[in-house]
């Protein structure tokens, strides 16, 4: 049912679009089919070299929030030195026109950046301007202090979903995210492990976090079964320490001492790649193993259906950094391909193992070598893990019903209490 009385939302990003975020991206699709009011507002331009083909069906309008060093080329300023101090205090100045007690609403940003006070007066003057009545940030870093500051300035609530990164690395500075978490109308994060992480670590009441897990629009996703496949083994994600590559490589260098019949596929870049293929060359794996970089949507879902497992050996990073729930495992799932997976944070509510996959622990090589021969080898038992793991997605990860309990979040407080007694 379309909204009958739609709030528009501001959607507050670090980057937008990026290659590895198509939770995002899924997320304000099943909104905007709702009839959700959305305006994407980006920190910073996009970085990477490539982009997933559903970015273009996204309908919103993308503003970037330029930094006071970049200027703005309104009348107002023509006359102003190029200098960061002249665009803040102008930004500042024709911000306050429109919000007439932000001047008294500032010592809430002690402490913060420049920047980020610069941006929250631009996003605020945007708030006003475009009627916006809510911000919805991702990631509890730099997203959502802008997002915060600014719904301070307007007086218009704020929400915030908490991933990974942004609160399990050594970098996150537990008094500022103590401080998001407090003045949040409400905080989402993406699982049960998180939540209980949050409530455990920031004391923060059950009744203001909620778990709504990334969902997939599962008509995009048709099942096929992987009971004739052939001996593909193929890993998708960033190629950085907590995805488990090297992991991965190792058990491949066991697999084919073993005498097993494989090949594995690594799709995806990243800060270890150099690493990851002077490894394959000093085990001799260039004819088992190949990288071949990132690929777009379609072809990942291709790849997907054609291997006979997937692999998703992550691990806690030395930096304390870890994965939720990674979406390409979910679609991987979705897709009918059986997955061999580790047992950090989140993903043993999903890998449920023996039942929709088979979990080892992190760092284990050898249990993780004979999970993926255990599936190479036995298309019976792919078929039954990948029909319970479809059935799981279809039950818990349906976009169209997780967003709308997200969106039942940005409307006002009676109507939300309707529409999560009926969820």
């Amino acid at each position: 049912m379309l909204l009958s009385q739609s709030p528009r939302v501001g959607y507050v990003l670090k980057r937008y679009p990026r290659y590895s975020e198509t939770f995002i991206v899924n997320e304000i699709l099943a909104h905007e089919a709702q009839g959700l009011k959305i305006e994407i507002f980006a920190l910073r331009p996009p970085e990477d070299t490539h982009f997933q083909n559903i970015i273009s069906q996204v309908r919103a309008r993308v503003h970037y929030i330029r930094k006071p060093v970049q200027g703005r080329t309104s009348e107002f300023l023509t006359s102003l030195a190029p200098t960061a101090a002249s665009y803040f205090w102008a930004e500042l100045q024709e911000a306050s026109q429109l919000i007439p007690d932000l001047w008294a609403k500032l010592s809430v940003a002690q402490g913060e950046r420049a920047s980020t006070v610069y941006q929250a007066l631009w996003l605020a003057r945007e708030i006003k301007l475009q009627n916006i009545t809510h911000l919805h940030a991702h990631f509890g870093t730099v997203a959502t202090s802008v997002a915060r500051l600014a719904a301070h300035f307007t007086g218009i609530p704020y929400t915030f979903t908490a991933h990974a990164k942004d609160i399990f690395h050594e970098s996150v500075d537990k008094q500022d995210l103590t401080g998001k978490l407090s003045d949040a109308a409400t905080v989402v994060t993406v699982s049960d492990y998180n939540l209980r992480y949050l409530q455990a670590n920031y004391g923060i009441a059950a009744n203001r976090v909620r778990r709504i897990y990334n969902g997939l629009d599962l008509s995009q996703l048709s099942y096929k079964s992987p009971l004739n496949r052939t001996p593909l083994i193929l890993f998708v994600g960033r190629l950085i320490e907590k995805k488990g590559g090297l992991i991965l490589i190792e058990a491949c260098a066991q697999l084919r001492d073993w005498d097993c019949e494989f090949h594995c596929q690594i799709i995806g870049t990243g800060s270890c790649q150099r690493q990851l293929i002077e490894r394959i060359k000093e085990l001799n794996l260039g004819l088992q193993v190949e990288i071949v970089g990132p690929r777009p949507q379609n072809e990942v879902f291709a790849a997907l259906q054609q291997a006979a497992a997937f692999a998703a050996p992550y691990v806690v990073g030395t930096d304390g950094n870890r994965d939720g729930l990674p979406t390409v495992l979910l679609e991987a799932m979705a897709l009918g391909t059986p997955c061999v997976a580790t047992d950090v944070t989140g993903i043993p509510e999903i890998v449920r193992d023996g039942e929709t996959g088979l979990l080892v622990p992190q760092h284990d090589v050898k249990a993780l070598a004979i999970a993926l021969k255990q599936l190479l080898n036995n298309g019976t038992q792919r078929e039954q893990l990948a029909r319970e793991a479809r059935k799981l997605i279809e039950e818990a990860f349906d976009i169209h019903c997780n967003s709308a309990v997200l969106r039942s979040l940005f409307q006002p407080i009676s109507t939300t209490q309707k529409v999560l007694q009926e969820v």
